[in-house]
């Protein structure tokens, strides 16, 4: 039986097929159209799985949707009333897309598919919940979700045991965890929904000083529940997330939209603003563990991307073991609606677990050397050891190296499948790679890749991190020792690790142990292969454009070297007619 599940019209829209409760696959839509957060009807994202399990429309038993789009409109028509006349411009504005598009999923199933059969709705944080606790491979857990907001839910907890998960508790709209830190993205400059990994990067370069101002904006209970003042906001009826007493409280006028200096205060507040995060999330973690009495936790949602506060829960709550889906946001909520529909509404007790993230598009040698071909490019085709080994030896030489291989990963990170790799203990690798080929604020830091045996060595974390979703300290002794990692060391002394091993990614465990052959270091630097504004590159040709529009020296595009010095140039014309850019 195939299952197809959905998510759209929001933000991160995306598809998930299963097929007897098991994933042919899973995308965002973003990497097929090139459209950065693509909320719109995942059609490429269908089609691709359709083709990928060998089926058509027809062959669907069910179609599952991520949420309840009338009680959604219910809390909107509902929050619009309440705060009337205020909201009347933003009823204005929103309610046409609710009346073509957002209310009508079977009218876009029907035109876009031909697709008439059953659609089955879904709760959004019972989709969360579901894309954490089914495929964790824990036979009992405790679930919680913390994102903006669902249809009334922005956080929820509960309990899974076997083939069963049921929600017992929640925090309602308008107090909301995430929608209190994407105020906090958009005041420090930052664009809402693509911009919240860059507070939690400028963070650990401030102090927390003005975590007692944010606390009159958010009043926080032990128990875990929070409420915020909605004095100070105005998401629930405006076109702005906060109003001007917003910015009274926190001292300073809002930096202007990607504009303007970053200054020490806005290092600060985006400190201030992490902890009071950390500070809800333990509480939360900390209450769910004693309502089930489950020390393992399974974690969605969006704000569960944040994987400094993820680092906190395992250190300062009750939690053993912790579980992060990778696509933690809404684009994972299509996962979650066809394995809520398969396990609880099906009754099937199969459950799969979600070992590695590779579950995106791939392409064999012969489509890559077409489109390689197609450009002009000049190749080597290796062998499995020599591919690893001059790759190994490209990034001891201070080389940047593209790294595009098997199938795309599932969630927003870049796990050794499209990613671009470099040298961890070159402390200028940081500033190459953050300038010259992501394009982007210098203060972002880069993950390591870390050989999941020797984890331990170079950081303080107690089992393996394979989804690059938990912060950990760097080892005291391999910061200021001989074995110093600056490029994936943060001001604060911090990483975001990625464990991997030989049954996760051959190929890339191979490679991280050839450079540790040659070099002694079993880390090496990992960040997503695209530039600043686009999506992770998906086919070859878009790895291939990625590589001659930037400063990289070689790309591995699965058994082919290219370095940049031999290649033919790339007319910039024809590349940004190809991206859709002005």
């Amino acid at each position: 039986m195939y299952v197809l599940g959905l998510s759209c019209f929001y933000h991160d829209a995306a598809a998930c097929l299963l097929k007897d409760g098991v994933p042919v696959g899973a995308a965002s839509e973003q990497v097929f159209t090139r459209r950065k957060h693509d909320p719109d009807f995942p059609v490429h994202s269908i089609r691709w799985l359709l083709g990928e399990a060998g089926i058509t429309v027809k062959d669907l038993g069910a179609v599952a949707f991520y949420d309840k789009p009338l009680v959604k409109f219910e809390r909107m028509l509902l929050s619009h009333i309440a705060t009337f006349p205020k909201s009347f411009p933003q009823f204005v504005r929103g309610m046409p897309s609710w009346f073509a598009t957002k209310l009508r999923v079977d009218k876009a199933l029907k035109n876009e598919l031909d697709y008439t059969g059953p659609i089955l709705y879904g709760s959004h944080h019972m989709s969360h919940a579901a894309s954490a606790y089914f495929p964790s491979g824990f036979e009992e857990a405790a679930v919680l979700t913390v994102d903006g907001v669902g249809e009334w839910s922005t956080a929820s907890w509960g309990h899974g045991v076997g083939n069963k998960l049921e929600l017992k508790g929640e925090i309602r709209f308008p107090h909301s965890l995430g929608l209190l830190y994407s105020a906090f993205t958009l005041y420090l400059g930052f664009k809402v929904n693509s911009g919240e990994y860059k507070v939690m990067g400028l963070a650990p370069y401030g102090e927390p000083h003005y975590v007692d101002n944010i606390k009159r904006l958010i009043h926080i209970r032990e128990d875990g529940s929070f409420r915020l003042d909605m004095r100070y906001f105005s998401f629930d009826h405006g076109m702005r997330m906060y109003n001007k007493r917003f910015e009274e409280v926190m001292g300073q006028p809002a930096r202007p939209l990607d504009e303007g200096a970053v200054t020490q205060f806005h290092k600060d507040v985006a400190r201030s603003i992490q902890e009071v995060v950390n500070e809800v999330m333990v509480n939360l973690a900390r209450k769910v563990v004693e309502d089930t009495g489950c020390t393992r936790l399974c974690l969605a949602g969006g704000v569960a991307l944040n994987c400094v506060a993820n680092g906190h829960i395992l250190r300062e709550s009750p939690v053993t073991e912790l579980f992060v889906q990778p696509a933690a946001g809404d684009a994972g909520g299509a996962m979650g609606a066809a394995l809520w529909a398969w396990h609880n509404l099906l009754g099937n007790k199969d459950r799969w677990t979600l070992e590695t993230s590779y579950l995106g598009p791939g392409y064999d040698d012969t489509q890559i050397a077409a489109a390689l071909d197609r450009y002009g490019a000049v190749y080597r085709r290796l062998d499995r050891t020599q591919l690893t080994g001059q790759v190994a030896d490209l990034i001891d030489q201070a080389h940047v190296v593209g790294w595009y291989q098997g199938r795309l990963e599932w969630g927003p990170r870049a796990l050794g499948h499209r990613s671009i790799l470099g040298d961890p203990r070159n402390p200028e690798m940081r500033d190459i790679i953050n300038l010259k080929i992501k394009m982007r604020e210098g203060f972002r830091p880069f993950a390591p890749s870390v050989l999941e045996d020797r984890a331990s060595h170079y950081f303080e974390l107690d089992g393996p991190s394979p989804f690059m979703l938990l912060v950990s300290p760097v080892r005291e002794e391999i910061r200021n020792g001989p074995e110093a990692l600056p490029a994936i060391t943060h001001v604060d002394g911090s990483a975001r690790v990625q464990t991997i091993n030989r049954d996760q990614d051959a190929l890339y465990y191979e490679l991280i142990s050839a450079f540790q052959d040659r070099t002694g270091c079993g880390v090496i630097v990992n960040t997503s292969m695209n530039v600043r504004g686009e999506p992770i590159v998906n086919t070859p040709e878009d790895a291939y454009r990625c590589f001659m529009r930037t400063e990289m020296d070689a790309l591995a595009c699965g058994p082919f070297l290219m370095m940049k010095d031999e290649q033919p140039k790339l007319e910039l014309s024809s590349a940004a007619e190809e991206f859709g850019l002005d």
